[in-house]
């Protein structure tokens, strides 16, 4: 991967309309809030508590959608109607002060507001708008597409497919910034080019500081 953001250059810099993060691992780190959210849920179901050093298991609740992360952690349990009804019932508000915010994100959602529409794609549902407002992000994003707002979630390209469809622009004048596998997936199935944020994934680029990004555009 060294060298490859410098070796794609020349092939990002074209008609780039629409620059899409996803959430989780490249806006913010919420890993310590994620987990926090399903030790609720298994605690209350008297289940073990998550192993952290299962990386598996850390994965899927970091990449996954929350009806995904619950089949998978309640696989083969009789009770997953009513784990998701309770899951529904915490407020994931109160997790807000467990996340951080990317260094550099804010300064490259400033420099890249007007140049290019900004989106959000993401596997979390009802929380990812009120974590944009609470942390004062809400003005930068034109689209925000949610597994709530799509039959598919990630990595099925439905949600990608979405938010291409709303700026009426082609997969490749969009950009897709992700940190996973089912990001990368979800890309390649939309036609999206897709950066990594801190993975060695297979992508146009990879970037460890949102500020790489503008030298991309």
């Amino acid at each position: 991967m060294i060298g490859l953001a410098k070796a794609a250059e020349k092939t990002v810099q074209r008609d780039i309309k629409a620059v899409i993060y996803d959430c989780d691992g490249v806006m913010f780190d919420s890993f310590e809030a994620n987990l926090a959210f399903y030790l609720q849920v298994v605690e209350h179901f008297g289940k073990p508590p998550l192993d952290r050093g299962d990386t598996e298991t850390m994965r899927v609740l970091h990449t996954y959608c929350n009806k995904d992360v619950l089949a998978y952690l309640f696989a083969g349990d009789r009770r997953l109607a009513e784990v998701r009804a309770f899951s529904a019932t915490i407020d994931y508000r109160k997790l807000f002060p467990m996340m951080l915010m990317e260094e550099g994100l804010r300064e490259t959602l400033d420099a890249l507001q007007g140049r290019v529409e900004l989106a959000v794609c993401t596997n979390r549902a009802s929380s990812m708008d009120m974590l944009l407002e609470s942390f004062g992000l809400e003005r930068y994003f034109s689209c925000v597409m949610t597994a709530g707002r799509v039959a598919n979630p990630k990595p099925h390209p439905e949600p990608l497919l979405k938010v291409l469809e709303q700026y009426g622009i082609g997969a490749h004048q969009a950009l897709f910034v992700g940190d996973s596998e089912v990001d990368r997936q979800a890309a390649d199935a939309a036609g999206v080019p897709f950066v990594a944020y801190r993975g060695d994934m297979r992508a146009i680029a990879r970037i460890d500081r949102h500020l790489d990004l503008l030298s991309l555009l």
